[in-house]
Formats: structure tokens, sequence, C-alpha cells
């Protein structure tokens, strides 16, 4: 048989050829229809942020390549204003695996308000959008969530898309093994805190006490502490659960240093996350007392005199420099203002536009130094323990750093770039089959890229109800939203850290990571918390389901009833127990709770 089988023929007559050229039609639900999507930079610029709309315009064009992808110019003012750039292959070209949010930019990192909220709308339905991506940290993702519900009931077709971009490493939970740009972040943090490691050994007379970025939680400082090995951490969390005084934190990094000019050691460094301050009980309720303040339109000139009478004994104890920083205006969560840069609408030039507080001038440029205010503590009593006789050593000299903005548009590691660019393929997936109110997620992450698992988790699943008291008499108040996830004290990680926390205060076991590898040995290497920690959540979901199964294949009619006495036994004891374990006292109000 020699016939030419798929060989080119050529079609006789008119009408052969006509109908080659009939398109077969399709029923809608095999249409691939072009879709229009936004993207907007909500949070603060991640390392990474650039290949999640890589990698959501890779996922459109492919889709159909007669989609168009929106990036919102200037964050979420440029959403309110209805301010786009088309983004194409042209245009990414020199963004791909590059660090910043240069793409498009970023303002304010909110869309909460009624006003913001219904400009967003407005810009939805003018662009006709299907899907709006909105990349950010905890509180982006946050008013994501809000933004999708109004749209749903506004009848808007737009569907919300998390995604999670955040330096801080803070929007962890059952579903987020962590975020974009945190691993770039640490890396480079870590090489500058082993620089200052090496630095201080070399010396051998100076204390560095370094401040992290870091909030709400302490995941920087820990991740860097673990990957240099400074010779002290003080986490926030660990503060706020043991309710150690300012006082008392002093005293224990003054035991260290005492305990290291034992060994003839007059140098070291220590390591505190930026929100330290805010996990010091005594400083937290000073801050609010200050808020309070504010909010009622006190001058700032004379707020310490409308203090409380332990407030303001603290707030005379302190500094001058950190009595000035404390009274900056909060911030928008109404926290304290614990990093801030100057910019060009900064006053700092002439006399009319610095504000004169507590009797001395001060710029609006200021951040809480808490690095500073340690230092200068631990100098006092050091010197105080000089005097009493109980410290007979070298005299104590240190030196501050704030590693803040250093890492921030850092060019992302190859984790990250490969995780960003996943996150965004993910995203255009979930616009496509209509999902809203959804955060794009994968699981896997400390395995091979091969062996990730790629999901789409419900906002509202990570989201609770923290009551809030706002002033003396007032009733609490609550708001869903994902909250920042704090170190886990009772993970592998910790217990890593605290078993190596002796040897790291006396040994000087420095370790220098150098930068980031992005070819050769090391180049993939991952956040050591991520590697140690089992947070793979469906897996274990999985696997509980393999278990159920097992169950009902050995339990049912015509097995024995002393298989069936044991499965009920069983049974009843593991519902006991998940029952007590999922209503913990003083648990956050899940969102049902809300009204």
């Amino acid at each position: 048989m020699n016939a030419d089988f798929g060989a080119p023929k050529e079609l006789a007559g008119g009408l052969q050829q006509r109908r080659a050229l009939y398109q077969p039609r399709l029923p809608p639900c095999l249409q691939v229809i072009p879709i229009w999507v936004g993207v907007v930079f909500s949070g603060r610029q991640s390392p990474g942020g650039h290949n999640v709309v890589w990698g959501l315009h890779d996922a459109l064009k492919a889709y159909n390549p007669q989609s168009l992808l929106y990036g919102f110019v200037g964050g979420t003012e440029g959403l309110f204003a209805n301010k786009t750039l088309e983004i194409t292959d042209d245009v990414l070209a020199s963004y791909k695996n590059q660090g910043g949010f240069d793409l498009l930019g970023r303002s304010i990192d909110q869309i909460r308000t009624t006003k913001q909220v219904n400009a967003a709308m407005t810009t939805c339905h003018s662009l006709n959008l299907d899907g709006l991506v909105i990349i950010g940290g905890v509180t982006s993702n946050s008013d994501a969530a809000q933004l999708a519900e109004t749209l749903i009931q506004n009848n808007c077709k737009t569907k919300v898309v998390g995604v999670p971009v955040s330096l801080n490493g803070d929007l962890k939970n059952q579903f987020v093994e962590t975020t974009v740009g945190f691993d770039t972040v640490c890396k480079v943090n870590s090489q500058l805190v082993s620089n200052v490691c090496l630095d201080a050994i070399s010396a051998g007379k100076y204390y560095y006490f370094v401040r992290l970025m870091g909030r709400k939680a302490s995941h920087v400082a820990f991740e860097c502490a673990l990957q240099s090995h400074p010779n002290m951490l003080i986490l926030g969390e660990e503060v706020a659960l043991s309710k150690l005084t300012l006082m008392e934190i002093i005293s224990k990094i003054c035991d260290g240093v005492q305990a290291r000019a034992e060994l003839g050691k007059y140098h070291g460094v220590l390591v505190i996350p930026e929100g330290l301050i805010e996990s010091i009980p005594e400083m937290y309720a000073l801050i609010q007392e200050i808020n309070i303040l504010h909010n009622s339109n006190v001058p700032v000139a004379e707020m310490s005199s409308q203090l409380s009478p332990w407030a303001a004994a603290l707030f005379q104890f302190l500094p001058p420099f950190i009595r000035r920083e404390l009274l900056l205006h909060q911030e928008s969560d109404n926290s304290a203002q614990l990093s801030q840069v100057c910019d060009s609408e900064c006053p700092t030039t002439t006399q009319s536009k610095l504000n004169v507080i507590i009797g001395v001038i001060v710029s609006y440029c200021f951040q809480i130094d808490t690095e500073q205010l340690l230092a200068h503590l631990v100098e006092t009593e050091m010197i105080k323990r000089t005097k009493e006789g109980r410290y007979k050593g070298r005299k104590f000299s240190s030196v501050c750093h704030f590693f803040g903005y250093q890492a921030r548009g850092s060019t992302p590691s190859n984790f990250d770039c490969d995780y960003a660019y996943a996150l965004g393929r993910i995203s255009l997936h979930m616009i496509a089959v209509g999902l809203t109110g959804y955060m794009a997620t994968v699981a896997n992450l400390k395995d091979p890229v091969d062996k990730w698992r790629c999901a789409a988790a419900p906002l509202t699943a990570m989201m609770s109800v923290k009551r809030h008291l706002r002033g003396p008499g007032a009733i609490p108040i609550g708001r869903p939203s994902i909250h920042p996830s704090p170190i886990d004290l009772k993970g592998k990680a910790y217990e890593l850290l605290r078993e190596k926390a002796s040897s790291f205060l006396l040994d000087d076991f420095y370790r220098t990571p150098g930068g980031i590898q992005f070819e050769g040995p090391g180049s993939d290497a991952k956040p050591i918390t991520l590697t140690i920690e089992n947070q793979d959540y469906m897996g274990d979901i999985e696997i509980l389901k393999e278990y159920l199964g097992k169950v009902r294949t050995m339990v049912k009619p015509g097995c024995s009833r002393e298989i069936l006495k044991a499965a009920i036994s069983s049974m009843v004891s593991v519902t006991d127990v998940l029952t007590v374990m999922s209503h913990p006292l003083n648990a956050e109000l899940p969102l049902y709770h809300f009204k």
C-alpha cells in the first residue's frame, strides 16, 4: 500500500476550495473570547512585583492574543483617576526580572473609603474590565476583598484577584506560605548584617544595633538572624508574649554585653525589627494615648501636658529625640510612624517649614529610631553598672543602623522571579473562570518548581475580626481584615533559633551568605524559615482525606462489631479534641460573626 497519507492535495473545483475556508462555529462554552484586565501596585515596592505583571501578560496573550492588559499608572491613585498604560511585550521588555515598581509606580496603599471604592468601580465600568489584579500585602488584599464584595453588590462584572507581594513576609497563613519579595529582601539584608558582624569582630570595640523592616511581625529580622547569626535578636513576638518592659529588655541586653565582656569580647551585633517599640506594653499604651490626642486635634505642642500621669512620666523619661518622633502623626492604621524618609515635598529648608515641639525645632523627616533608643539606654545602664562595681570591662560604645530601604528595589532572586511569574499566570486563570475575591497561591514552595501546586484561595478564609477600643468608654469596633501573621513561637524555625541562641551570643558564630546568586551554586537557595517549616496545608488535607477514605473502606456494613466500636470511639475522641482546639480562649472572631 503506497498511498501518500497526509500529503498536500489539490482541491478540485470552487466548491471544495470554498468549503476549506469555512470556520466551524463553537458553542459558548468552547469560545475563548478576548478579556480585558487591569493591574495595580497597591502595596509598597517589593522585589518581584514586575514578574507578576509579566506572568499575567503572558497568560493573557496565551488565552487570547486579542486580550488587553491595562496597568494603572501611579498605583491606586491611578486606578481612581483611570490613568492607564497598556502593557505590551515592548513595554515589559526592560522590566522582566527587575526590582522596584517603576513600571507603573505606586501611591497610597488603600482602596478603603467609600469615595475610593466608588472611584475604582467607576474605572472598572468605564474600561469594561473583566478582571482587576491587586498586587500587595495584608492591607491591599483586605481592601481587595471589600472591593470584590462591592462590585458584586453593584452588578459590576469585574472580578477582583489579589496577589501576595510584600517584603515583610507577614501575609502567611494556611494558604500562603510566603510572599513575593521576602526572599530577596532577607538575602540583601542578611548580607548587610553579616558585613556589620565582620566589621564588629575586626574592630573589636563596637556594638552594632541594627533595625530591619517588619512592623507588626518580625519575619525579616528572624530570617536574617538565621542567615547571618548576629549575637542577639529581639523579636517583637517574644516581647509581646512575655510582656517585657522597656527596662527589662535593656537589662537583658546589658546582661549579654557583660557576659561577652567576661570572655574579653567588647563587640557584638544586635538585630531588632522595626515594630519592636509597639510590642513593648508601656510604649504601645503611650503611642495609643498620643494617637487619641491626634484624633482629638490637640496641638502637638500641648500633647505632653495632656497625657495621663503615668504616660507623662514615661514620656519625660525618654530621650528628647524619641519624644519628638513619637509626636509625629500616626499612619493610616493608627500606628506610629516607624519609618519615614524625606522626599521632595518634605519641608526642611526654612524656619516657617518647621514645627516647634517641646521647645525644640523638629523637621517632618523623622522616624522612630528604636535602635538608637536601645543603644542610649544600654549605654546609660552600663555606666550605672560600672559605677556600682558590677561591670569592670571597657567602656560601652555603639553604632546604629536602619536597613529599611536598601533592599526594596533589589534585583529579585530566582525564587522570587519564579514565584511572582507563577502567581501572575494563576491570576489570569482565576479571572477566566469567574473567581472574584480570591488570592492566587502556590503550595510546596520549598520543593523544586516542578512540584509546586497552584491554587486559588478565598480572601474571606484569611480574614478575621479584631476588636479595637478607640478611647475611654468607646464601644469595641471591628472590621474584617487579613491581619499580619506573627512568628510562630512554637514552630521548628523558632526552636532552631533558641537552640543556637547561646552560641550566637558568646561564640561569634557569624555566617556570611554573601550577595544574591543568580547562577551556579546557591542560586536556588530559599528562605530558611520556608524550608524548615512544614507549610503544605492543602497537602495535609489531602493526606487526611486519604485516611478518611481508608476508614470508610474498613468500616462499612459487614465489618466486625469490634472494628465499628473502635472507629466510633476514636471518632468521638478526635471530634472532642478538635472542638476544643477550634474554640481557643481569646480567639479572634471569625468573619461570619461580623455585623
